[in-house]
Order: C-alpha cells, then structure tokens, then sequence
C-alpha cells in the first residue's frame, strides 16, 4: 500500500498564497506521477496540477499562470505553490499519486486524505 501525507493549507487572505507538500511513502515502485486536484462544497473534484517523474506537467485552465507544481523525486514528495488566490480557490485539495507497475503495466491511483484551503475576502 501506499501512503500519503498532505501538509499546508488553512486559512488564507485573497490575494495571498500557499504552498502543499505531500509526502509518499510505502511501496511506491512503480511511482510515475504526482499532483493535485481540488473539490469545493457542491462540486465535482477537479485538476488542480499534476507532474510526472519526468518532470512533465499539466495545469487547470483555471491556475494556469499562478500554480507551480514541483516533485522531489528521492523524495517522492510533490509540491503545489499558489499565488493570488481568490474565493473561486477554496476547496478541499487532494493529493493524487499514479503508480504504474506490472506486466502489462496497470495504473493503480492512491488519494490523500485532503487538506482545506480556505481563501477569506
């Protein structure tokens, strides 16, 4: 099984920034991407970010320009830092990692626990 430890979020002033770390630990053979993705009060979980080993990212229309997701791969650790955030950002955000192992190869997804960002006007 794998682990995951979310760290950060909290309370934040629009116009501010945060900065997620999370932390995989386990069996995490295998570990090819990381990310985030984020759910607020009434809607469907969404992207937030995601990295691969690789160090290949995808953004949400919606943090593009603002967002930076980063992986510490000796680590297995991926960061989310954030900036000018607004109302529009709060949400519970999840920790997203994607293991990929076997013959033929099967993707296997572990989710955090989720850390509440909360952005005050």
């Amino acid at each position: 099984q794998v682990q995951l430890a979310e760290s950060g979020g909290g309370l934040v002033q629009a116009g501010g920034s945060l900065r997620l770390a999370c932390a995989a630990s386990g069996r995490t053979f295998g570990l090819d991407a990381m990310g985030w993705y984020r759910q607020a009060p009434g809607k469907q979980r969404e992207l937030v970010a995601t990295i691969t080993r690789a160090g290949s990212t995808n953004y949400a229309d919606s943090v593009k320009g603002r967002a930076t997701v980063s992986m510490d791969n000796a680590k297995d650790t991926v960061y989310l830092q954030m900036s000018s955030l607004t109302s529009q950002d709060t949400a519970v955000y999840y920790c997203y990692v994607r293991i990929r192992r076997g013959i033929p190869a099967y993707n296997y997804d572990y989710w955090g626990q989720g850390t509440q960002v909360t952005v005050s006007s």
